[in-house]
């Protein structure tokens, strides 16, 4: 069976500066890195010193969060964004919308995905409750639409579970689309889906260890490539709280996905 290759996902440090992302992806031996990208912090000089520190520590960047499609005008620093994943060499952009107007968000997606050509970067739409993209259909919707070699799927397992997704759904899912993907468990029951705070709370919050909680966890993973990148999206406040320490926390994940993983082979 084929080893799947595990990247340290920013949301599980989010108290983290980029130099301490890189620095735990390599201390806890992850194969990748992810990066979160503040547009109030970030700077060209903190481009040229994480695409620097990323090198020294061997650190490859499976993906750079996050592109947040809203409502009105195109925002600029959405497709700066692009570039800025470009220049350290992630593979992917990670894009969420909050726009209801489908056909804006196509629109401002589409822009994403054409700055995006031949930069080595893939734009992954990611589908949620919490945002306006619900649902693996509306995602399809959307890709569908799109034009170009750079768009992308990104299947969270939370939010695939959470919205009433199946294997199936992720079964007929083309698989030029899927570039990456994001497991954690979770526990079986859910948010009421009216409650807007508690669907956040939820993905922040309440993620578990994998194999630990109650998601159709085995039934994303067969269902998805098995060569595909896994980015460990295991968001807890009991992970933060039982290691504050950040490379500690990064290790203690490492462990506990490598273990499932390898229980599965």
């Amino acid at each position: 069976m084929i080893r799947r290759q595990i990247s340290l996902a920013a949301g599980i440090m989010p108290e983290a500066t980029p130099a301490q992302l890189i620095e735990c992806a390599a201390a806890a031996g992850f194969d990748f890195g992810g990066m979160w990208v503040e547009r109030e912090t970030w700077t060209p000089a903190t481009t040229r010193a994480i695409r620097q520190q990323a090198r020294d520590a061997r650190v490859e960047l499976l993906d750079c969060e996050v592109a947040w499609i809203m409502p009105g005008a195109p925002d600029p620093w959405l497709t700066e964004l692009v570039h800025i994943a470009a220049e350290l060499g992630a593979a992917n952009l990670l894009c969420v919308s909050s726009d209801p107007d489908m056909a804006a968000t196509t629109a401002k997606f589409q822009t994403l995905v054409s700055a995006a050509a031949g930069t080595g970067v893939r734009v992954n739409l990611e589908f949620g409750i919490f945002t306006e993209v619900k649902t693996l259909p509306m995602a399809r919707a959307i890709l569908e639409a799109v034009e170009g070699d750079a768009k992308a799927l990104l299947v969270d397992t939370l939010h695939w579970a959470r919205s009433g997704g199946t294997a199936e759904d992720l079964k007929a899912i083309p698989r030029e689309w899927l570039s990456y993907c994001q497991p954690c468990d979770a526990p079986a029951e859910g948010p009421d889906l009216t409650d807007f705070d508690a669907i956040i709370d939820d993905a922040i919050n309440r993620r578990m260890p994998l194999g630990q909680g109650g998601l159709p966890l085995a039934a994303m993973v067969d269902a998805l490539p098995a060569h595909l990148p896994m980015a460990i999206e295991e968001r807890s406040a009991a992970l933060r709280d039982a290691y504050p320490d950040l490379i500690e926390r990064a290790r203690a994940c490492a462990r506990t996905s490598g273990a499932w993983l390898d229980g599965r082979a």
